[in-house]
């Protein structure tokens, strides 16, 4: 099955959308064939402020008026008790908000960017997303993550290198409650990284410190920045440890499960 084929089988359809590299192309691809789509994007303590903006530019640029729903993640126990499956609560309860919410809309299918690169395996939050009914056409379609960021470059979307970026929720270890505390100073943490120029890296939360993991290639820059880095990092985190494995990029998850989110990031 082609896209085109896709939304000739589905011409009204709702987007679960991140501005992410997928979900981009998902939309793109939908406009360009000539369905009528809508983007909806959950604003909640996961996501970072960049990635509602990277959202609101991709739609100005395809001429697409998004939706904006907000959602208090941290209301269900759950979710906030952060178990191993916390993934699965988490896309039940956001994208149950999303099914109702485009449902009003008049949108009776909704789709998400899960790619074929993306396996399923044991993956609660892709199992509340089959159990919901959520149709996922570049898997469908067997479009893999390097075919999405080449077919987005050739469409001149400034997403098709913007790098993976799971929920901040992943930054905190299973079975650590998460608190809005916790998830705003991870975000002002990496916000400062990114601000010195750093990339594809996580916070981590280890105890009260912040552990960054960063590429291999970065490595000898942010040793060379290390007491800057603490600097800017000091009124978030007592402590700043930094990974020393070796990691060639944060393309692929570094955590088990860390790309279980509500809508992908990449």
């Amino acid at each position: 099955m082609k896209l085109n084929d896709f939304f000739a089988e589905y011409p009204d359809i709702a987007i679960a959308f991140s501005g992410g590299t997928d979900s981009s192309y998902l939309l793109y691809a939908a406009v360009k064939a000539g369905a009528n789509v809508r983007p909806y994007y959950v604003k909640s303590a996961f996501q970072p402020v960049f990635e509602l903006e990277d959202a609101e530019r991709l739609c100005r640029e395809l001429g697409v008026s998004m939706r904006v729903i907000e959602c208090d993640v941290l209301e269900d126990p759950v979710v906030r008790s952060n178990p191993a499956d916390r993934c699965y609560y988490c896309k039940r309860r956001l994208f149950g908000l999303l099914t109702k919410t485009a449902a009003e809309d008049g949108y009776r299918v909704l789709a998400d960017g899960t790619n074929a690169s993306d396996l399923a395996g044991d993956r609660p939050g892709m199992k509340a997303l089959e159990e919901m009914k959520v149709l996922s056409p570049l898997r469908m379609c067997g479009l893999t993550k390097d075919m999405i960021r080449q077919a987005s470059r050739n469409a001149g979307l400034f997403t098709w290198n913007k790098p993976a970026y799971a929920c901040l929720a992943t930054r905190i270890p299973t079975g650590v409650s998460i608190t809005r505390d916790t998830l705003e100073k991870i975000e002002a943490g990496e916000q400062a990284l990114f601000d010195m120029g750093f990339s594809d890296f996580r916070i981590r939360v280890f105890h009260d410190a912040a552990r960054i993991q960063i590429p291999e290639n970065q490595m000898p820059r942010v040793l060379a920045m290390r007491a800057t880095i603490r600097e800017r990092l000091k009124p978030f985190f007592p402590v700043v440890l930094l990974d020393l494995e070796e990691r060639p990029g944060m393309a692929l998850p570094q955590d088990p499960g860390e790309k279980e989110q509500h809508h992908e990031s990449e």
